[in-house]
Formats: structure tokens, C-alpha cells, sequence
């Protein structure tokens, strides 16, 4: 089961490093994330989703892959590759994978203009590894699905690795 957290930061800068970071520490095995989605809202007020992963895309890319080979039995790849492609890109579109993007964007409307936040599903983490790498970039922590135990550990984690 996958443990939400989003962290509310100055600009949409830090996020994306934090992002980084985070996806390097996957790399490293010392965390394994579900989604990583950066949510920032502009000086005008809108809410903009910085996903991580492009899944329209990838969809449309798979799909003319697919289109193309389903075309060359018919002796047309080309217009296989073209009608995979569309298709792929409409079902990409449509699916939403991880943190849900109605709810991003409502947390996203508590921001103040010009800030961002991160949303991470996190399906483990060694948390004596990860913590102090992420603390020295602050931020508020917003929302999350963790006990109030694990909260309040989490939070004093990091309080100790800022120190």
C-alpha cells in the first residue's frame, strides 16, 4: 500500500529538484515511488500539474508502434501506425495513474501564488537514507495518509536532519 505525502515549497524550483532527487534516491533503491506529480500555482491563481510521467505520449507511441506492425499484415503501416497513434494518444489521455489530479488541484488552489507543491506515493523508503537528503530543502509538509504517530515521526526527522 502506497503512503501519500505532499510537501508545500517556496517556488516550483525547488519541487522540481526535490523530484529529482527523489528519483535519483529510486535509483539508488533507497526508495520506490508509485507518483511523483508537481503541482504549482501561478501568480495568476491557476494550478498547473507538472506530472512525471507522460502517459498521452506514451500511449500514442505504443499505439503507432502497434498500428504499424497490425498494418504491415495489411500492407499499410503507414496508416496503421497513423489510427494506432491517435487511438493510443486518446486512451493515454484518459488514464490517470497515482495521486488524483481533481484532488492535486484542490490542494493546489490552498497555495499562494507563485509557490508549488510535491505529491509523492510512496510505496517504501529506507526514511534514515532519504529524510536528510530532502531536509535541507524545507518545505511544509500539507497533506499526507500517515498515522499521527508516523506523522509526528516524520515531522521530527526531519526538524533533526535540518539541524
Amino acid at each position: 500500500m502506497s503512503t501519500l505525502i505532499a510537501v508545500a515549497y517556496p517556488d516550483l524550483a525547488t519541487a522540481e529538484k526535490v523530484r529529482s532527487l527523489l528519483a535519483d534516491l529510486q535509483k539508488q533503491k533507497l526508495i520506490q515511488l508509485d507518483d511523483a506529480v508537481v503541482v504549482e500555482r501561478k501568480e495568476d491563481g491557476k494550478v498547473k500539474l507538472h506530472q512525471a510521467v507522460n502517459t498521452t505520449g506514451m500511449a500514442a507511441a505504443g499505439g503507432a508502434l502497434w498500428g504499424g506492425l497490425i498494418g504491415l499484415i495489411f500492407f499499410m503501416p503507414l496508416l496503421g501506425a497513423a489510427i494506432g497513434g491517435a487511438t493510443g494518444a486518446a486512451v493515454g489521455s484518459a488514464q490517470d495513474f497515482g495521486v488524483d489530479d481533481d484532488f492535486m488541484r484542490k490542494v493546489g488552489q490552498g497555495l499562494v501564488p507563485g509557490a508549488a507543491a510535491l505529491f509523492v506515493l510512496v510505496q517504501n523508503a529506507v526514511q534514515e537514507k532519504v529524510v536528510p537528503q530532502i531536509a535541507p530543502f524545507g518545505g511544509q509538509l500539507i497533506q499526507t495518509s500517515l498515522t499521527e504517530d508516523q506523522e509526528t515521526q516524520l515531522r521530527e526527522a526531519v526538524r533533526a536532519a535540518q539541524a
